[in-house]
């Protein structure tokens, strides 16, 4: 399949919007989720810290005003939910008003995740705001990184499974779909992207955004693979096509730094109004820590 996406970024397009929490491998920041509203750019992204430091410590909500430098507006402490661990959250304008923040939960002293969330009236709030489960996974399942989206309906999700069954093999991954009337109850409809044998993305793929088209057009996504277990946590990014009732990936090869481990992963677009596309990246830098990032895709239109 040939891709019919403009150019891709690379790691010479990036601009650096939050640093790593220090140097090093295991320092990271990114899984970042961005929306644009009424002009401000809204940005929350994990701070993670090395194994022997307590991973993911805690999820930061920021404001732009021009899509690169951010102010912290407030934190999330994975203290407050009990978790060992923080991954990738989501952050939604709600169309009642308000906004919800999903979070992503690791149980204690296992290899299980679920998935929480936060509803407050204004984004400063959030930290003291309602929670309310979303998806506790299962006995057999961990669930993380959800990519939430509204529809004509309700909502939409785009949520990472990971098989427990089987032990040492916790790290596979896939890709489901769940829809939503009010973003809290959700109906799974389903395995909708898995890795392919023998490619980069045999371990897994994960959904991380939606990529923004033209009316008409097929629904296109960005997605995290890895070739094998080494791999996990230095995923690098691809992108796959709506076909058929599930996602098929495009023959290109995977985005990915040029540094250290390689990973370019949990990438979030955002349209702009100019016609292009911002992208926030998790990137490898080359000690070995993340940084976040970001880049633009897309021809910029003529003013009118």
């Amino acid at each position: 399949m040939t891709a019919v996406l403009p150019p891709l970024p690379t790691y010479d397009d990036a601009q650096l919007v939050v640093a790593a929490p220090a140097d090093g491998p295991g320092n990271w920041a990114g899984a970042a989720s961005a929306v644009l509203v009424d002009g401000t750019f809204w940005l929350t992204y994990r701070v993670r810290r090395p194994l022997t430091d307590g991973r993911g410590v805690a999820v930061v909500v920021a404001r732009s005003e021009d899509g690169v430098h951010f102010e912290e507006v407030c934190q999330v402490a994975r203290e407050s939910f009990g978790c060992e661990s923080f991954e990738r959250p989501a952050l939604v304008p709600l169309p009642e008003g308000g906004w919800r923040l999903y979070l992503s939960c690791a149980t204690p002293d296992s290899k299980h995740w679920w998935v929480d969330s936060l509803t407050a009236a204004t984004p400063d709030a959030l930290p003291g705001g309602r929670r309310q489960p979303v998806h506790g996974g299962g006995l057999h399942a961990g669930v993380k990184d959800p990519v939430v989206v509204p529809t004509e309906d309700g909502w939409e999700m785009w949520l990472c499974h990971h098989p427990l069954a089987t032990r040492g093999q916790e790290d596979r991954m896939s890709t489901h779909r769940l829809v939503s009337k009010d973003g809290l109850r959700w109906m799974d409809l389903g395995e909708v992207l898995v890795g392919r044998p023998g490619r980069w993305d045999a371990r897994g793929a994960r959904v991380t955004t939606i990529l923004p088209g033209e009316p008409g057009e097929g629904l296109r996504v960005l997605y995290d693979g890895r070739p094998d277990a080494a791999s996990n946590w230095f995923e690098t990014t691809g992108v796959a096509r709506w076909q058929g009732g599930r996602l098929v990936a495009e023959d290109v090869e995977p985005i990915r730094s040029p540094h250290s481990d390689g990973a370019w992963r949990y990438a979030s677009a955002v349209a702009l109004p100019d016609g292009r596309t911002r992208l926030y990246v998790e990137a490898a830098r080359p000690d070995g820590a993340h940084d976040l990032v970001t880049c633009l895709l897309g021809e910029q239109r003529p003013a009118a």
